[in-house]
């Protein structure tokens, strides 16, 4: 077997193994938060933050990061990255109050920064272009296996053994990742080493993000937040005129103005993750609180959604290497605008069939819509700038949960106030209306910016 075949495989398997990781975490806490609130006698809207900190940490620091690894080595940030997040998610367990275990969280989704930024930039960069659809599936393939287990063993788990012990299994697994990273991944080089480092972007792009995502989190309880949200905004603004001028860039501007394919594939993950992020929380809180089952009946019900998306998003990242991937991304997000619609008419009378079917459907359309976007947004840019790349479809994407879950946080506090999950059921299926009237709109968006992205396979790329 030839060096390149076997650093080929090595890549896929570490990459996917960590790529199942995040997500199995995320699902899994999707279905303790209802023990968790109980255990710490917190409020819907103070437990919503156990998510959302997370996803606020990982988006501000992924693209800094992603610049970082270019430059003094991808593989050093991403065997750091693992061996912290085992780390700070063996601490999570070991938190005493709901605002210990938030912080902790924060500091996990650092750690989780640091492999996205990483992952598939690595992966990309051992693959020919004509192979890179369906590695990519393979390793979606491998985040959605995260996301089909989640919520079976996460809610087995928790069920059976309290909610810590979700963090007890995933602390073992990252140790595994970390150790097989450190002595199966070669150091790759990515053609950008010796240039700066842009520490002042870096600070207005964290700083911006963070008070942005905050500040539209917190603008119904807090008078302050609305202000902080606007500074993050003036932020962004600055972080993107600096940046335009600036000789070695956080991330080049240009990509995003001159290079349609890579600006509009971008958008159309951060509009289909804002838009559908928050409905595996939405759905565990409704099968719990609304109906009564519990964390492990809930996770098998829940449990058609990521098994589809597994079983069809290699499929579907291969159809993409033949087929124009805004054409299957478009079917994508159509058909996850549909499952989102259905969902505006949960209640506490549908049948349980109809829900299962529906999450099926949403599975269906995350996988077709998924590996062809990413593959589109990599091989639109050429290898010097897969790790900013990278980086930007991993922010695209965190940002897009970050504001999800947002959204989620601003209708409950705004339908909810601070009332506990247990007595407040009926109030719980309206704001899942309200919010799911929300993504369905933002979804039905995202189609037209899959459609206007243009062709990717063909023989002349734009590039920057």
């Amino acid at each position: 077997m030839s060096s390149s075949s076997t650093q080929e495989k090595t890549a896929l398997i570490v990459v996917a193994t960590t790529s199942f990781l995040t997500p199995f975490m995320g699902s899994s806490i999707n279905l303790a938060i209802p023990s968790i609130g109980q255990e710490f006698s917190s409020s819907a809207l103070h437990l919503g933050w156990i998510v959302t900190s997370y996803l606020l940490a990982s988006a501000a620091f992924l693209l800094p990061l992603g610049r970082l690894a270019d430059i003094i080595g991808r593989k050093k940030i991403y065997v750091s990255g693992i061996f912290a997040f085992a780390l700070f998610t063996f601490l999570c367990s070991l938190s005493h109050s709901i605002n210990q275990l938030i912080v902790f969280r924060v500091l996990q989704g650092l750690a989780s920064a640091m492999i996205f930024a990483t992952g598939m930039a690595i992966l990309t960069s051992v693959y020919a272009p004509q192979k890179r659809g369906k590695a990519m599936g393979l390793t979606i393939a491998g985040t959605y296996l995260g996301l089909s287990l989640g919520p079976v063993l996460g809610g087995m788990l928790n069920h059976q053994l309290g909610w810590r012990s979700i963090f007890y299994f995933t602390f073992a697994l990252s140790i595994y990742a970390a150790l097989l990273a450190a002595w199966r991944l070669e150091e790759e080089h990515s053609g950008v080493e010796g240039e700066k480092f842009d520490v002042p972007g870096s600070i207005l792009y964290t700083a911006g993000l963070v008070t942005f995502l905050y500040g539209l989190s917190s603008a119904s309880t807090s008078n302050a937040a609305k202000y902080v949200g606007l500074l993050g905004l003036a932020l962004i603004v600055l972080f993107v005129r600096y940046e335009s001028k600036a000789r070695s860039p956080l991330i080049k501007i240009d990509l995003f103005i001159h290079n349609t394919a890579f600006a509009f594939s971008n958008l159309a993950a951060m509009i289909n993750y804002s838009a559908t992020f928050a409905v595996g929380f939405l759905i565990s809180l409704y099968l719990q609180v609304a109906l009564g089952y519990t964390s492990q009946t809930a996770g098998l019900i829940m449990l058609s959604q990521p098994v589809l998306m597994t079983l069809l998003s290699p499929l579907a990242g291969t159809l993409s290497d033949r087929v124009e991937p805004r054409i299957v991304a478009t079917w994508g997000m159509g058909l996850t605008t549909l499952g989102l619609f259905l969902f505006i008419f949960l209640g506490r009378s549908t049948p349980v069939a109809l829900i299962i079917a529906d999450l099926a459907l949403l599975g269906l359309g995350f996988a077709l819509f998924s590996s062809p976007n990413n593959n589109a947004v990599m091989g639109s840019v050429s290898p010097p700038l897969y790790g900013v790349a990278s980086s930007a479809l991993g922010t695209m994407r965190l940002v897009g949960q970050a504001m999800s879950m947002a959204i989620v946080t601003l209708v409950m506090s705004l339908i909810m106030g601070s009332a506990s999950l247990q007595a407040s059921a009926p109030l719980l299926l309206q704001a899942s209306r309200i919010t799911f009237i929300i993504f369905t709109i933002t979804c039905f968006v995202g189609i037209f910016a899959s459609l206007n992205r243009g062709n990717i396979n063909r023989p002349v790329r734009q590039e920057v």
